[in-house]
């Protein structure tokens, strides 16, 4: 598929959530965000305001995590997290769903909650994780459909800490189950430009990796030596 390095970067949410980072790791993944003029950075929800306040003005979207990695934090908690959030200025909200309730069947309680955190979450755009690793293709159809009608902006296959993240499989069956109105993010295990590009190729518009500097790096070369041989 032929997109630019700029295209492919709006299509990134770089991600810096790993419990070890430091606050100079953070400020590095920002950096890199900055840099390459991605759509946003996903950070953990103690480091909201160190993000805005080195992306004020770059255009960089700041997001973070609700109920991360689990899920299974009580409606109440998700709900406050969201809300202080978007009070610290993240305009992007990636909630995990309580993946015990979906593959119990109690789908009307995850509806319910995804709901509550699209209403506290205001017109910050929700990205509903389902942490796909552990669910049936039932179990994924039946999430995305009750993300949709709770009003999520986007379904997103994984955390990054489940056994296994995004797969083509996965990404195909998410994008057939939601509306056009709905979109997909891939994360889990994006760390090559043939892999973002393949799952690009199913629907995907988002994804969700920290090797973001090293798969822009890969479009940019591969451009300059498909120039060369038109020269």
């Amino acid at each position: 598929m032929d997109f630019t390095v700029q295209q492919i970067a709006r299509m990134i949410d770089h991600s810096i959530l790993q419990p070890q980072f430091t606050s100079e790791d953070v400020r590095q993944g920002c950096a890199v965000a900055a840099k390459y003029q991605v759509a946003s950075v996903c950070v953990r929800p103690s480091d909201v305001p160190l993000a805005v306040e080195l992306l004020r003005g770059t255009g960089v979207q700041v997001g973070t995590v609700i109920g991360f990695p689990h899920g299974d934090t009580s409606t109440e908690v998700k709900v406050a997290e969201t809300e202080q959030a978007v009070a610290r200025g993240a305009t992007e909200i990636d909630m995990v769903i309580n993946i015990g309730w979906l593959r119990s069947g109690d789908i009307a309680a995850v509806e319910t909650e995804i709901k509550e955190i699209v209403r506290v979450a205001g017109e910050a755009h929700v990205k509903v994780i389902l942490e796909t690793a552990y669910l049936t293709d039932e179990e994924k159809l039946a999430a995305c459909w009750a993300a949709e009608r709770a009003g999520a902006a986007f379904v997103k296959t994984s955390t990054g800490f489940a056994p296994t993240g995004a797969t083509l499989d996965d990404l195909a069956l998410m994008r057939s189950a939601v509306s056009p109105k709905v979109q997909v993010k891939a994360s889990g295990g994006i760390r090559s430009l043939d892999t973002l590009l393949a799952m690009a190729s199913v629907g995907v518009t988002r994804f969700g990796s920290s090797a973001t500097a090293e798969i822009l790096e890969d479009l940019a070369r591969r451009q300059v030596t498909t120039y060369a041989r038109r020269a």
